[in-house]
């Protein structure tokens, strides 16, 4: 079976996408930790690199999470690829 240059197109963009939300990943994982004394002012009481590093990327991680299924269903759409639902 050869792929089609829709199916090519729809996979680069799906490659793309991953490769974003994965630098996007390791950047709150191991940025922040890295400079989080750099990061020390207070915030809400609680120092900001605490905030960041226990909060702060569990909510990026929903956000990418969220971001990938919303775009992946688009892309799915557009290609014509998506799934029937009953």
């Amino acid at each position: 079976m050869y792929a089609t240059d829709n199916h090519r197109l729809y996979w680069r963009k799906n490659r793309i996408a991953i490769a974003v939300l994965l630098l996007i990943w390791f950047v709150v994982t191991f940025g922040v930790s890295y400079f989080a004394r750099d990061l020390s002012f207070s915030f809400f009481g609680w120092p900001f690199s605490f905030w960041m590093g226990a909060q702060g990327s569990l909510l990026v991680y929903c956000l990418i999470i969220g971001f990938y299924a919303w775009y992946m269903n688009r892309l799915d759409t557009a290609h014509g690829v998506e799934e029937e639902g009953d």
